[in-house]
């Protein structure tokens, strides 16, 4: 059944929109990076809100930042809402802070209606969900949950060469709190734009996530030999020309290796560094990562063989040295069955259009799912576009997404069947 709590979608916008002041870019978009100095103003601003409504704020060490509302069942561990408000250099308004503060306006209407639930909730911001300035992304749930190191987080650089411990305490917001105790919860809830185009060209308020893809992360180094541009093409060994040719087989590797149901693999580069980067001199050395995912973990496995064997065929073939080395890897990861059905239910009583779908995209939720209970709300972004400042939602998608959240919520921190 729907819920009577009095959540406002024109509120939450207002809340969005205010906090896109923040890091506000004049092509509309964000730039609030973790760890800046506009992080941290936006993250003193989330906290006057939450302390508005008599939330009580613990920060770990790594800086996730948790905000508590206490339930009447002391036995019982938290149920969470979080996301992110950091963002890409030219982010959106939305990726991230949409989750952070639907969840900060369930917890206002809580509050406003004087409902005392059982268990306790609490709403999560996390750090460095973005991986943009400190890599790998996700930083802050990973390392709470124990699949990234603390001291290898802390010790972490950016490309000026700014350390992640140093840039959290320069801002003023590191705390003393163990990071493992912001994930002793019962179940947790994320909402967040799709960052595809399926929910809008289908006309389909909500999407049920029930899994996310498996991902295989590599950084390549191909290593060829500078030489001057003017030298015959013969005698080069050209390593960006090696390079491409391995970018091109990342396409052909993702197309070429379907999985059961005939779903096919993803392989995207994202960064290329070209070295010495000069005009007039052949590349001896060329960077760049590749990033593999797939619903089918045995054809993400071929997709990772294909890579290998690419790049030893094109070194031998130009005689140049590449290099392949693991980087990151995320399982398939299942959400709750039963926090699934809490959501399917809202949505129906809610009269929202819901479909079940996976996510290519990793989220905080993703990590927390493999260890906590864990669920994930989609909304539809216009035209699938995100991380980019065009980013844009509809208030009324935000609306099915915070309503069915502040249902599933209020299930889920109910008494226990």
């Amino acid at each position: 059944m729907a819920s009577n709590l009095p959540v406002s979608a024109e509120r939450l916008w207002a809340d969005l929109m205010a906090l896109a002041k923040v890091g506000g870019t004049p092509k509309g978009g964000n730039n609030r990076q973790t760890l800046t100095d506009l992080d941290g103003k936006g993250r003193h601003l989330l906290r006057g809100w939450c302390e508005a409504i008599g939330l009580t704020m613990t920060v770990d060490r790594i800086g996730n930042m948790v905000f508590r509302r206490e339930g009447k069942d002391p036995s019982r561990k938290p149920i969470a809402i979080g996301s992110h408000i950091d963002t890409q250099p030219t982010g959106g308004k939305f990726d991230g802070p949409l989750g952070v503060l639907t969840g900060l306006e369930v917890l206002r209407a809580i509050h406003e209606a004087g409902v005392e639930t059982d268990a306790p909730i609490v709403l999560i911001n996390w750090t460095n969900e973005e991986g943009a300035r400190f890599a790998p992304p996700m930083m802050g749930s990973g390392t709470a949950l124990g699949f990234l190191d603390e001291a290898a987080t802390m010790a972490a650089t950016d490309a000026e060469g700014a350390v992640f411990g140093e840039e959290l305490r320069r801002i003023g917001w590191q705390g003393k709190a163990d990071p493992a105790s912001t994930v002793d919860l019962e179940a947790y809830f994320e909402v967040h734009i799709e960052q595809g185009p399926t929910l809008e060209r289908d006309g389909i308020s909500i999407g049920l996530v029930t899994h996310a893809l498996a991902q295989s992360w590599f950084d390549v180094t191909v290593t060829g030999e500078d030489a001057h541009a003017g030298s015959a093409m013969a005698t080069r060994k050209d390593a960006l020309v090696g390079a491409s040719e391995l970018i091109m087989a990342v396409e052909r590797i993702a197309i070429g290796h379907p999985g059961e149901g005939g779903e096919l693999g993803r392989g995207t580069v994202g960064t290329l560094t070209v070295m010495p980067a000069s005009r007039n001199v052949v590349p001896g050395e060329v960077r760049f990562n590749v990033d593999h995912r797939h619903g089918d973990p045995k054809a993400l496995a071929k997709m990772n063989d294909a890579l290998f064997a690419e790049a030893a065929a094109i070194a031998l073939k130009r005689g140049l040295k590449i290099e392949v080395t693991p980087f990151w890897e995320s399982p398939l990861v299942p959400f709750d069955a039963t926090l699934l059905e809490h959501l399917a239910k809202a949505a129906e009583a809610r009269g929202h259009s819901a479909r079940r779908m996976p996510t290519g995209i990793g989220h905080d939720a993703v990590y927390m799912a493999r260890k906590v209970p864990s669920a994930l709300i989609f909304v539809p972004c216009a035209g699938g576009i995100s991380h980019n400042e065009a980013e844009n939602i509809t208030i009324d998608w935000a609306r099915a997404g915070l309503e069915v959240l502040a249902d599933a919520v209020l299930a889920a921190a109910g008494p226990r069947n």
